[in-house]
């Protein structure tokens, strides 16, 4: 995959955080390695968080890293949570993703390289983004105002 953008200025993804795929295993359950660490999609509409409205930070679920605040999650109707933008530049990452007979965008936690979903252009003003996030991907945290 080749990286598209990066926060970092980087040409290649550098994790803060890298462990073995037996770590991953042993701290992930068995969804959560299967969409973080290989890469796969769960279903729409059963994720915790599609149709979650409360307010506070949404953070990777292998490593922490504060990903989204809920001032920027729109009901995009996909079956997936959807934030029209991140909560800083340098939480993710953005790479070309070849799979599946399509080019799209795939969204990484910048810190421990977690695969969090895809970015696509028909999301709302200002951004008119749409970071389709995996549920599983996804911890929350909450807090009285969402930064």
């Amino acid at each position: 995959m080749e990286v598209i953008m990066n926060a970092k200025n980087s040409d290649t993804q550098k994790n803060e955080i890298v462990k073995s795929d037996e770590e991953w295993k042993k701290e992930l359950s068995a969804e959560q390695y299967a969409v973080l660490r290989k890469k796969g999609t769960e279903r729409p509409f059963t994720g915790k968080y599609d149709k979650f409205n409360e307010v506070g930070v949404y953070k990777c679920a292998a490593c922490g890293n504060e990903l989204f605040v809920s001032d920027k999650k729109f009901d995009a109707g996909c079956g997936w949570p959807s934030f029209w933008d991140v909560k800083s530049s340098d939480k993710v990452v953005l790479k070309k993703d070849y799979s599946l007979g399509m080019v799209r965008t795939e969204v990484l936690c910048a810190k421990c390289g977690g695969h969090l979903g895809h970015l696509f252009d028909d999301g709302p003003a200002p951004t008119n983004l749409r970071y389709c996030i995996n549920s599983i991907s996804l911890g929350f945290e909450m807090r009285k105002e969402a930064e």
